[in-house]
């Protein structure tokens, strides 16, 4: 079985020490494809998950500015990300979006970045990861009006939604992406729109170095352990793992890499 991670830090200075052996330890899992997600705030940080897309085979990059970091971001990181949306190994751009938990930038900055990111991603015809903590009814009142017109799919990361927060993000062409928080105890309302989610827009991820999913739990996460978030999804679906592997790692590639040049994908 082969399975696609769709989001991972892995330029965090918690891989620093061991990202080689992260990386293989992935391959040894059956994780053929992981998508690198960029967290820029300086222009120069804009490159860092496209230099690891160019060092790992089966790695792809996203360049953005999260949500966090909306107010720290100068003019020249956009248009250093506006540059980087076309590179032939740049599969998505973001994450962007909404995070009205912690607030660590203004609400009007983050609506500023995420707007400015939607039509990066649609000019460039790319998808684009899209960020939303207890930020439903803004989210999906930008994506309507600046996205939408693009007519072009997203990712829905780490979704945390339930039945009204999927239906809305699958009617705007979005696919849903399933963290190790679906492991969790108290997450009925996402196993319940996990379960009722069109098999043809599920995708796992890991959001690694966070949300290690059980029984990982307390641990450092890595791309290797998506594949206990995919035992779940298999679980919660009445279906094989075999089947969700197959399923989530068809849609990423559908959805992400035939949009880029695939040379050197492995799955």
């Amino acid at each position: 079985m082969k399975f696609a991670d769709s989001h991972c830090h892995l330029d965090s200075a918690e891989f620093d020490a061991d990202r080689d052996a992260v990386v293989a330890r992935a391959r040894d899992s059956g994780v053929c494809a992981i998508l690198a997600v960029g967290t820029a705030t300086t222009p120069e940080s804009a490159d860092a998950a496209l230099r690891l897309a160019g060092e790992y085979q089966g790695v792809w990059a996203t360049a953005g500015v999260q949500p966090h970091d909306a107010h720290l971001a100068p003019e020249e990181t956009f248009a250093r990300i506006e540059a980087l949306a076309s590179h032939p190994r740049v599969a998505a751009i973001g994450e962007t979006g909404l995070e009205y938990h912690y607030q660590t930038a203004p609400r009007g900055a983050q609506r500023e970045a995420f707007i400015r990111q939607l039509h990066i991603a649609g000019m460039a015809g790319k998808p684009v990861v899209i960020h939303s903590r207890e930020a439903w009814p803004d989210t999906f009142a930008i994506l309507e009006e600046h996205w939408a017109p693009y007519a072009l799919p997203g990712i829905m990361h780490c979704f945390t939604g339930g039945i009204e927060e999927a239906e809305r993000s699958l009617a705007l062409g979005f696919y849903l992406s399933f963290s190790g928080i679906l492991t969790f105890p108290r997450a009925g309302e996402i196993r319940e729109a996990a379960r009722r989610a069109p098999r043809e827009r599920l995708l796992v991820e890991t959001d690694a170095p966070l949300l290690a999913p059980a029984p990982r739990r307390g641990r450092r996460n890595e791309p290797a352990f998506v594949v206990e978030t995919a035992r779940k999804l298999a679980e919660v679906r009445g279906a094989d793992l075999e089947d969700i592997a197959a399923a989530t790692r068809d849609n990423f590639e559908r959805l992400c890499l035939l949009r880029v040049n695939t040379s050197g994908y492995t799955g």
